[in-house]
């Protein structure tokens, strides 16, 4: 069976990504704990590991395991760097997940690139590992007190043009579409709203902007009307 937007499917795999941000958000006062930090942090660091480990042994036996199945997609490249997050608490690898890991899971997640549906593996699969790059970035906002700035706004897609260029390497050299920098994808997306291959291109450096900047107002909102006047700590483990 195909997967179906806006489905009873697509609503409970949606449900399963929003676990990893609502038990963080509900949780957040006992995940302060030293040991409770630590067991989550490192529980999700095996759910984001485990995830692509998994996908890639699905790929080598059930005989699907081809160069598109190369970790070059940009949510594929943010599990690893969200899994890298949790586990070192570096500031420039939370500015870089922040944007660049929410955006995409977000948008995966709205508009699934998904030909499989429930309850196939890869339907699991993709909503877990989906839910799980967001669930990283909240955890170190909600939990440890790190917040993106209007400056790292502009690092991260400076970032994203960096992984872009493997990527277009990579699609050149074997006809992938990695980073859908290549063409549309063929299931809807927000994609489909933008000018044909490449001038969407350029229309998705304003919609990158646009979306970071509006994650960035999000934050600081939500800033304003749970903590008031009360300033969140910043200051990342090891500076």
């Amino acid at each position: 069976m195909a997967f179906e937007p806006f489905s009873l499917a697509h609503g409970l795999g949606i449900a399963m990504a929003a676990i990893f941000v609502l038990a963080i958000v509900v949780f957040r006062k006992r995940l302060t704990g030293k040991t409770a930090n630590r067991n989550a942090r490192y529980a999700l660091v095996a759910t984001l590991v485990s995830c692509e480990l998994s996908l890639q042994a699905w790929y080598g036996l059930t005989d699907n395991w081809g160069l598109h199945s190369l970790p070059f997609q940009l949510c594929s490249i943010m599990m690893w760097l969200s899994a890298m997050l949790l586990l070192t608490r570096n500031r420039k690898l939370y500015e870089i997940a922040f944007f660049l890991g929410i955006m995409g899971a977000m948008q995966a997640i709205l508009t699934p690139n998904l030909d499989v549906t429930y309850p196939q593996f890869r339907f699991f699969h993709f909503f877990i590992a989906h839910g799980a790059i967001i669930g990283a970035s909240v955890f170190l906002t909600v939990i440890e007190g790190y917040r993106p700035t209007a400056a790292s706004v502009f690092r991260a897609i400076g970032w994203l043009h960096v992984l872009a260029i493997p990527a277009a390497i990579a699609n050149i050299l074997t006809g992938s579409n990695f980073m859908f920098l290549a063409r549309k994808p063929n299931t809807a997306s927000v994609l489909d709203l933008l000018a044909p291959w490449p001038w969407y291109l350029l229309q998705l450096e304003l919609v990158a902007l646009i979306l970071c900047f509006t994650l960035l107002g999000i934050v600081k909102i939500l800033d304003r009307l749970i903590l008031g006047s009360r300033n969140p700590t910043s200051k990342p483990v090891g500076e």
